[in-house]
């Protein structure tokens, strides 16, 4: 059985996230469908390339891996499969790629170009239903990649913030606010141990200090933020039986600073 993810900004109010998986299923009927998310924040590419990254190597070899988040839908942008050493995925050409294909060897990409594949009529504002959720169905039967386009050899890479160093401080920002508040930042654990190095420290989230590394929620109290290393791996801020971000006033895009 194929199993394909799906990401997506469409939220739960609409039938967007139905039809999509109504066309999949319709092309093939054997397919496992896992939804990562479809509460992306509205056209947040940057917050959309974090999920996906956090989330896709947690699935078996061969996932199809499906997102989108599209606010230039219906424009030029290209629409991609990209094949690597364990997964596909297939995106719009506009950065949502960028942080799993660092981590991921491309085999080949190809754009999306042959519309026989293509639900008829294709909308301009659901190229979801209309384009990808096609490929995905026939990529998940087996069809060769060939097929639907031509091979190119690059895609567009997103933006997105990395710590700052500067003599004894370690700048880093908010990149995800979770359902709890939590304030994710984009200083992951490597990076954050190589700094302090043992010594001691001070994390600055918005007007609070923080002076230690917290192992759980459970070590904090109601008043005071903590900060721990997440299950992803990256340093967090948090209040325990809280939300965080309401209460420091933070939110994405923020600075948080650690001196030594």
């Amino acid at each position: 059985m194929k199993i394909i993810s799906f990401l997506s900004d469409f939220g739960l109010k609409d039938n967007f996230v139905g039809l999509v998986k109504a066309i999949i299923l319709k092309i093939n009927p054997s397919v496992q469908i896992v939804d990562i998310s479809h509460q992306i924040s509205p056209h947040d590419i940057i917050e959309a390339a974090f999920i996906l990254k956090s989330s896709f190597g947690f699935f078996p070899k061969g996932t199809i891996h499906l997102a989108v988040v599209d606010p230039t839908v219906g424009s030029r942008r290209k629409a991609l499969i990209v094949k690597t050493n364990n997964f596909y995925f297939v995106a719009p050409d506009n950065g949502l790629l960028s942080l799993v294909l660092k981590e991921e060897r491309v085999i080949k990409i190809v754009e999306i170009t042959n519309s026989d594949y293509f639900l008829k009529p294709v909308s301009s504002t659901f190229h979801s239903r209309d384009i990808f959720a096609p490929i995905v169905g026939y990529l998940s039967r087996g069809e060769k990649l060939e097929n639907f386009g031509r091979e190119i050899s690059n895609y567009n890479i997103l933006n997105f913030p990395s710590p700052i160093f500067k003599k004894n401080i370690l700048e880093g920002e908010i990149v995800y606010i979770d359902w709890f508040g939590n304030l994710v930042t984009n200083i992951d654990e490597k990076t954050f141990k190589s700094f302090i190095r043992k010594k001691s420290f001070k994390v600055q989230a918005g007007n609070f200090m923080i002076d230690k590394l917290s192992f759980s929620y459970t070590e904090g109290d109601s008043s005071c933020p903590i900060c721990l290393i997440d299950s992803f791996g990256y340093l967090e801020i948090s209040m325990r039986e809280k939300n965080a971000s309401k209460i420091l006033r933070l939110d994405r895009g923020d600075k948080i600073k650690i001196q030594l």
